[in-house]
């Protein structure tokens, strides 16, 4: 077995097993409503983590352009 198969498997086993052990937690603040801010949160460091990706690689090109 190789190693990317076996780091392929150990992730899945910790997710896995993470996502069962939150799932109580998750259901607490869905009844709380606050489910909707830690969604709201995540999307927006996801979105900013995008847009840094996007204007980097713009960066980068034109960099390697005036070479």
């Amino acid at each position: 077995m190789g190693k990317r198969a076996l780091i392929t498997i150990f992730l899945i086993l910790i997710t896995t097993t993470f996502a069962s052990a939150q799932a109580e937690m998750a259901d607490g603040m869905r009844s709380n409503g606050k489910i909707y801010v830690v969604v709201a949160v995540l999307a927006t460091i996801f979105a900013g983590i995008f847009a840094y990706l996007i204007i980097l690689d713009r960066k980068i090109s034109k960099a390697e352009k005036e070479k």
